[in-house]
């Protein structure tokens, strides 16, 4: 389907409108900047009606909301294969033969909210697996805390569908995707409403973690409780988006226990990270009442 095609869809309980009318007269901005620096992706098939073009426009425009933040990482040339996922949305631990990050998305037709958020998710993971020298990242085994790591993805989601709707009032991928930005701020406010309505009244983040940490530590990604845990970090990203680059460091340690308690996951990550990263790390850490890092 051509850019000046797109069509209106609704994703889930949340709606937005489909990008419409974008013309190649305009090409979407581009990165410009060294080796490792550029979002160089290239997109398969299986996405139904999407356009690779406009795929690429969204989903560059997603990352780079996160990725302006972490100047000191870099990626492996030449980029990432985006491919249909007929499952969950995935980051692949192998890169492909030829050298290319593989991350699966599972949208079919211009959902372009959903292109989004689910991009925005395996960027994170991408960060924290498949930045700078990441052959040093701890992966393929078993990790009781990895529900940290999911729900951080959770957040990167909100966070770049937020951003975007910010950025898209002036700098949108093509000139008449202007007005699309206040539907972009929408879903995301949708979004953090729905998580608060279904935290109710009273609620209380510390009580509620200690209830659900060991069902998080067995099984990782249980998304009603990622998002109640991405919502609750949210605002320390919004605050100190640099905070973004200490992600590429949340895999990075020697100790690779994989029942290793939280308090000392986050020791370790605060120890793999430079002293910059730090400070945002221990913010973190408070959230779930980890004093000591």
């Amino acid at each position: 389907m051509s850019p000046a095609n797109l069509t209106r869809r609704r994703f889930g309980l949340l709606t937005l409108s489909a990008l419409a009318g974008a013309s190649c007269a305009h090409p979407p901005r581009r990165e410009t900047a060294g080796a490792g620096r550029t979002l160089d992706l290239r997109i398969g098939e299986g996405f139904g009606d999407a356009n690779a073009e406009n795929i690429s426009a969204v989903l560059r425009s997603a990352g780079e909301e996160i990725w302006k933040y972490c100047p000191n990482t870099r990626w492996e040339v030449p980029g990432f294969f985006i491919f249909h996922s007929n499952g969950s949305p995935i980051t692949l631990f192998d890169h492909r033969s030829d050298g290319r990050v593989a991350i699966g998305l599972n949208v079919k037709g211009s959902y372009w909210a959903q292109f989004a958020y689910q991009f925005a998710h395996e960027f994170c993971h991408a960060l924290s697996g498949h930045a700078n020298d990441w052959r040093q990242t701890w992966m393929k085994e078993r990790k009781a805390n990895h529900w940290l790591e999911e729900s951080l993805c959770e957040a990167a989601s909100i966070f770049a569908i937020r951003a975007m709707g910010k950025s898209w009032k002036t700098a949108p991928p093509y000139a008449n995707w202007k007005s699309y930005a206040e539907s972009l701020a929408k879903y995301a406010d949708d979004f953090t409403g729905k998580v608060a309505a279904e935290k109710g009244v009273g609620f209380v983040f510390e009580n509620w973690f200690r209830e659900n940490e060991a069902a998080l530590r067995k099984n990782p990604t249980l998304r009603d409780k990622n998002r109640i845990i991405a919502v609750e970090l949210l605002p320390l990203f919004e605050a100190s988006p640099a905070g973004w680059e200490s992600i590429v460091f949340y895999n990075r340690c020697e100790n690779r226990d994989a029942g290793k308690t939280l308090a000392r996951h986050f020791a370790d990550w605060s120890a793999a990270a430079p002293a910059t990263q730090r400070e945002f790390i221990k913010k973190i850490a408070t959230v779930f009442d980890v004093r000591s890092t």
